[in-house]
């Protein structure tokens, strides 16, 4: 899993002749360490997810659901084939940056990122292609016809997405997390900034022509119809701005590494061995790349398939029992898809989609964690140093339960206040929230699969998790055509797949974990007394929110005071279970002090 420099002969290695710059090479590498990179990854995710809100929520008024499902369809699409170009690379370079960079070979490190070049220049274009020439058929396929002008408005972010974990994949490998977290929230807020103008521009421009025409684009339409091509095209608009966000993060990247270099001195290079053959290193770059990739385009392909299967199952439970679904939702489903009840799935789906959005929040913070330990655990697992490789492992799996048990069950308890909270006061804030119930439970085992999945792949076991999702997947698949297809559940037998396929990631994970790695940590510091402490926060959660909504108190204020209700009687049941060991605490930043203070009082073991 590791070469040894002591065994390299010129034959088969070379030094790497990328020029130096001397003015910004010449800077040390800036590294951070797990729980260091953990913050800066979480805090920019924090800003991101803001950012990802205030997009998504008014974009969703802006576009009702019907826009949102043809948003969301372009969206899987794109994630499988994102997957295929761009997933494994970005983990394979850290990987063996962090390796190379751990055993003094910086010629290997310089290596590595020189060929990672051309291999996605030729990945991101074939993805791009492919999304733009398959737009079509996929449409027709998943019965969206609307979303095709969403899918090759998003095809290009395949190519600059590419270019830009070149750079990502790089600095994340000697564990500087500060161009991930800086390029992560360029694109937010591109995204945000001309994907909600663009949004908001179509739908104004198309309403004025039809009120003044009576037509759209030329032809008259009628007035259902007006809206839905009016939804199709803004959804387009809204995607143009993920397009200009992925450009410009690769702009930021490119900029960053000619100021900032690599992060090796001249004299590094000078003193270290001579680098494998570009042939060599690509070929380890790919070999590692591979299972990753197909792991991820696995996990991309679930979404695939609530897109594709979901909307297909749910078409046909249309047909054959409509009005037991129209009646479930009375008062739910807008004007405009009672028409032509054939755009009920796509209403429907949209929905979901509001809720996997919701749903995404938790895991997209605890990926932060694997990302930040992946350098740590690959350099610790490369030198042999076993009581790093516990010490790693026991507290990524400890601050991932701390967040993602408490996050899921909140969002659970809180359901509908939440989707109210944030898609207002409307009938599909009420299907949503129904979702959202299902969806929460799922989000705490999606948020502690991820990090596992990262461990695995820093001990360079990136075939497990590929394995076990093939499963998880099949599973899912077997819930959501069972559930899906019964008029009465519908859309709602969606959560319950996710969950099953979550549930049995993170079980199966932790046990080829502990297999691997020899590591056994602490079920009752790392899952059982989070859970305690969760379930204890989420009940003052929805106290509060009951209590307060008796006295007809808004919506939006009985659920935020609800959040803070949870969050303060989270950490006091923290302090008093001592569910937070000296350890973790001395890796914060004054953690001797902050320790000594909590020792003083008993809170800490």
């Amino acid at each position: 899993m590791s070469y040894n420099p002591k065994h390299m002969s010129g034959k088969n290695h070379e030094v790497s002749h990328e020029p130096v710059n001397k003015g910004a090479v010449a800077q040390k590498v800036v590294k951070q360490s797990f729980l260091q990179g953990a913050i800066i990854l979480t805090l920019s995710m924090a800003i991101v997810k803001a950012i990802g809100a205030l997009f998504k929520i008014p974009l969703a008024n802006i576009i009702s659901e019907n826009g949102m499902g043809y948003f969301g369809t372009a969206y899987n699409l794109y994630a499988v084939l994102y997957s295929l170009a761009t997933a494994g690379f970005p983990i394979a370079i850290a990987r063996m940056v962090a390796e190379g960079y751990s055993l003094g070979n910086y010629n290997q490190v310089r290596q590595v990122k020189r060929v990672s070049l051309p291999i996605f220049l030729i990945t991101g274009s074939i993805g791009t292609l492919i999304m733009i020439l398959g737009a079509g058929a996929y449409t027709n396929y998943v019965q969206n016809p609307g979303a095709k002008l969403s899918i090759i408005c998003l095809a290009p972010s395949i190519f600059f997405c590419c270019l830009a974990s070149i750079y990502k994949g790089y600095y994340e490998g000697i564990s500087n997390m500060m161009p991930t977290a800086i390029s992560e929230v360029i694109e937010a807020l591109s995204k945000f900034i001309f994907g909600l103008a663009g949004a908001l521009f179509v739908v104004k421009y198309f309403a004025s022509e039809y009120a003044n025409t009576g037509m759209l684009l030329g032809k008259a339409v009628s007035d259902s119809d007006a809206v839905l091509i009016s939804y199709q095209f803004a959804s387009a608009a809204a995607i143009v701005g993920v397009t200009i966000g992925s450009f410009l993060s690769w702009v930021f990247g490119w900029a960053y590494f000619k100021v900032k270099g690599s992060g090796i001195t001249p004299e590094m290079y000078e003193s270290a061995p001579p680098a494998e053959s570009g042939r060599t290193v690509s070929k380890k770059l790919i070999a590692i790349a591979v299972p990753i990739a197909i792991g991820s385009l696995v996990s991309s392909f679930a979404g695939l398939v609530d897109t594709s299967f979901l909307l297909r199952r749910l078409g046909d439970v249309m047909v054959k029992s409509g009005d037991v679904v129209l009646n479930m939702y009375k008062g739910l489903i807008p004007a405009e898809n009672l028409v032509d009840i054939s755009t009920v799935p796509n209403f429907l789906y949209g929905c979901y989609n509001n809720g996997l959005t919701i749903f995404m929040l938790i895991p997209t913070v605890t990926t932060a964690f694997g990302v930040a330990a992946l350098p740590a655990l690959t350099s610790a697992w490369a030198r042999g140093d076993k009581n790093e490789i516990k010490s790693s492992i026991e507290s990524i799996m400890r601050l991932t339960s701390l967040v993602s048990i408490p996050a899921g069950l909140g969002v659970t308890a809180l359901a509908k206040p939440i989707a109210e909270l944030l898609y207002g006061s409307t009938g599909a804030s009420e299907i949503v929230g129904r979702t959202l119930v299902i969806l929460g439970i799922g989000a705490i085992f999606s948020a502690i699969s991820t990090p596992i999945s990262s461990m695995l792949q820093a001990v360079g076991r990136a075939d497990i998790p590929v394995k076990l999702l093939f499963i998880a997947l099949t599973i899912k698949i077997a819930v959501n055509y069972v559930l899906c297809g019964i008029p009465v559940i519908n859309i709602q037998g969606a959560g319950s797949g996710t969950l099953c396929c979550y549930l049995f990631m993170t079980v199966a994970e932790t046990i080829a974990l502990i297999r691997v790695s020899h590591v056994r940590f602490s079920m009752k510091l790392t899952f059982i007394k989070p859970a305690i402490c969760s379930v204890i926060c989420c009940a003052a959660a929805w106290g509060t929110n009951y209590v307060l909504s008796m006295f007809g108190i808004s919506i939006k204020i009985t659920c935020l005071a609800a959040i803070v209700a949870a969050v303060v009687v989270y950490a006091i049941t923290l302090l008093i279970f001592k569910a937070i060991p000296k350890s973790d605490i001395l890796m914060l930043p004054k953690g001797e002090k902050i320790a000594k203070i909590l020792e003083k009082r008993g809170w800490i073991g």
